[in-house]
């Protein structure tokens, strides 16, 4: 067997590593159990339905030390670094800005931990970047700056293709051991493709889901409700240090209002997602159950047909059984 220069794996009992890390402090919430310290966390939504408001509005929370109102936030006031994919600046300025305001009330005042960063243009249109310079710019930009909390907005820039295996893997194997070897928390923002309104929130949703997914800690969503436009729901779909709290029979409800100079998420209460899903047609109903006998003339298993639709599954027996 060849010989090793160096180890690979530290292996030790169970008990010891138990022993070890005993008195380590417990990760502390950052936006209640939705994303807690030390967590690579993934929230994704639809175009349009306020990833990027809610993201920025979690960034300011931190920041300033201050808990979203109606969430949790028991870390301490401290540097964020938010990387803004999303938003030109002057895009973001008018989003924080009162037209009608007097002029010391024109510009909402972020605090000085809040610290956004965007790709410079010379750099962005002289070279073709790749993923892997993009993410040692950021490991750079994050070192100067001592910021701990770190927000990616959109991943979907690092690559158009970051659904695929081939990409989508090696980019989240990356930021996991940035935040294993620095103890950062990192929040990823993403999307979904376009979706069925009448279907729940599911893993399945998020564009490369299977391969984004492996690499993170925790995700969790945002649907927009069929009751109003402006309410939304969130909802927990991936956890490890916290519980699930956020399931589909306990979704938070918020609305997106406008308060002089910021745009944010209201806490409204909780609900029940079948609440806020679009009501299916006789005919889409039909059309899906011909779908699942389809399926399960294929050799589906009527739990995965069941995963497929975000159904139980004793909802697929009775369409199985269901006479044409």
């Amino acid at each position: 067997m060849k010989q090793l220069n160096q180890e690979m794996f530290r292996a030790t009992s169970a008990n010891k590593w138990i022993e070890e890390v005993k008195d380590l402090p417990t990760p502390k919430m950052l936006f209640s159990e939705f994303w807690v310290e030390n967590e690579i966390c993934i929230l994704f939504a639809d175009t349009n339905v306020g990833k990027t408001i809610l993201a920025v509005q979690i960034a300011n929370s931190i920041s300033r030390g201050i808990p979203v109102d109606g969430f949790k936030m028991e870390a301490d006031k401290q540097k964020v670094i938010y990387f803004d994919f999303e938003l030109s600046a002057k895009q973001f300025q008018l989003r924080y800005t009162c037209k009608e305001c007097d002029e010391d009330n024109k510009y909402y005042k972020f605090d000085n931990n809040f610290i956004r960063a965007e790709l410079d243009q010379g750099f962005e249109y002289s070279e073709k970047s790749t993923v892997e310079s993009i993410i040692n710019q950021i490991e750079l930009c994050v070192f100067e700056t001592g910021a701990k909390i770190i927000v990616i907005d959109n991943i979907t820039y690092l690559n158009d293709d970051v659904e695929t295996a081939k990409l989508a893997a090696p980019l989240m194997k990356r930021l996991k051991t940035l935040k294993k070897i620095y103890g950062w928390s990192i929040l990823v923002v993403a999307h979904t493709p376009k979706r069925d309104l009448s279907k729940p929130l599911t893993i399945n949703d998020l564009a490369g889901s299977k391969q984004l997914i492996n690499f993170t800690d925790s995700c969790f969503a945002i649907n927009k409700s069929s009751k109003d436009e402006e309410l939304r729901y969130l909802k927990q779909l991936k956890e490890r240090f916290s519980p699930k709290i956020y399931g589909e029979d306990n979704v938070v409800e918020c609305s997106i209002v406008k308060h002089s100079n910021i745009i944010e998420f209201e806490f409204k209460g909780y609900g029940i997602e079948q609440s806020h899903l679009r009501e299916k047609s006789l005919e889409e109903k039909e059309q899906r159950i011909q779908e699942a006998k389809n399926l399960k003339e294929q050799g589906w298993t009527n739990v995965k047909i069941a995963k497929q639709y975000g159904v139980s599954e004793g909802a697929v027996r009775k369409w199985l059984n269901k006479e044409a």
